[in-house]
């Protein structure tokens, strides 16, 4: 497993890169997911918006203004963060032993904040200045959807992530009352459907704010949801987060299938959970006692097969809501399925002691079904919205 950047590059070519210790595995493949999906959503929206389904709308642009006070006070105030804590980290010493912690310490570089502060508050200065206008001018610009794909995936991001975060906690409630502060930091102890939820919820704010057809947009994310997930997943599988399956003795179904694809023991992941590594000397230095099965990676083959066959089905179903319905279908099957086989918090009090994944998969796969059925009669009544 590689916990971070720093141990991928120097296994594969024998390089040792300090400053990618605090470049996190997981969160890395997240950001590939983003990118990628921002890709994808791009693309899809531009698609719709050519069929005539999806419409612009029109905002008014003070084009030519300097750079207000806010402006430059926020840059200043980004640029210090920046400083203090990234670039901080290559000049405070022993900082990148353990990243992590550092990170999340208020320990940091001032001097070189400030000085990374007042280099962004310039930048905004003379990217403002180089359009000023002698007198500000007020235009009507059309904005498609596809123009706010940024501000779509930002929405995503931010309430996904703080989704995820409370929806794990609520989960594991005896561990977040031991250490409320300290889970609430933590880079690990996220759960996607909190995340896919929260989201959600958020995105739909956005789309009936501007005017944007959520059920089209719908249809739009589904494929796209699915190939950010597994890209995700890989970071789980990469890092050892803890996504792992139950104990796996059994002996290997095919003698053609690789050790890493019917059990892992998991060795330097990075939540260090498991027994030490004789000899391994740093942060990153236990692994399971016993295999297990690796259902991250499983996730990721799953994920990216039903990726395809949405992205097939994104043009030859012709009625919409019914690709976002597949994606909730197919979403609950795949995380019911998986759960057999995975370590995860069972609810005992209520009845077949299901996990708090298998209940909000169930509820997304009768979902699924009745925006199936409800899209059918949404288009006979042409009420889409």
């Amino acid at each position: 497993m590689y916990p971070n950047l720093y141990y991928a590059v120097k296994d594969l070519f024998g390089i040792e890169i300090n400053g990618l210790k605090l470049i996190n595995s997981f969160g890395f493949f997240v950001a590939i997911a983003f990118i990628a999906a921002s890709a994808v959503l791009s693309a899809e929206l531009k698609r719709k918006e050519k069929e005539g389904l999806l419409i612009y709308e029109e905002e008014k642009i003070i084009i030519g203004a300097p750079a207000s006070i806010q402006e430059l006070l926020f840059n200043f105030l980004l640029g210090f963060i920046f400083g203090y804590k990234i670039i901080g980290a290559f000049v405070v010493p022993s900082a990148l032993n353990d990243p992590q912690s550092f990170i999340l310490s208020t320990n940091g570089s001032a001097p070189v904040g400030i000085l990374t502060g007042i280099f962004f508050l310039i930048l905004k200065w003379y990217e403002k200045n180089k359009v000023k206008l002698p007198k500000p001018e007020e235009k009507i610009f059309k904005i498609w959807p596809h123009d706010r794909v940024g501000d779509i995936v930002l929405y995503a991001a931010i309430f996904g992530f703080l989704g995820a975060k409370i929806f794990h906690n609520l989960e594991n409630w005896g561990e977040f009352v031991k250490d409320p502060i300290g889970n609430l930091i933590a880079f690990s102890g996220l759960t996607f459907y909190g995340g896919l939820i929260c989201a959600t919820v958020a995105i739909i704010y956005f789309a009936r704010k501007h005017k944007i057809g959520v059920v089209h947009l719908a249809d739009v994310m589904a494929p796209t949801m699915m190939f950010a997930y597994a890209m995700g997943r890989i970071g789980c599988q990469v890092s050892g987060d803890g996504d792992w399956g139950i104990v796996n003795n059994n002996p290997k179904p095919f003698s053609w299938m690789p050790d890493g694809l019917w059990s892992s023991v998991y060795a330097h992941n990075v939540i260090g959970e498991g027994v030490p590594i004789k000899d391994c000397v740093g942060p990153y230095c236990n692994q399971l006692p016993i295999p297990v099965y690796p259902t991250a990676l499983y996730e990721v083959i799953a994920c990216l097969i039903l990726f395809g066959v949405l992205w097939f089905l994104r043009t030859r179903i012709k009625v919409a809501g019914r690709l976002a319905a597949l994606y909730l279908m197919f979403n609950g099957i795949e995380r019911f399925t998986i759960e057999q086989i995975r370590v995860n918090t069972k609810y005992v009090d209520l009845p077949f002691q299901p996990t708090q994944a298998e209940i909000i998969a169930l509820v997304l796969f009768l979902g699924g079904v009745f925006l199936w059925w409800k899209a059918g009669k949404w288009n006979q009544n042409k009420q889409l919205k």
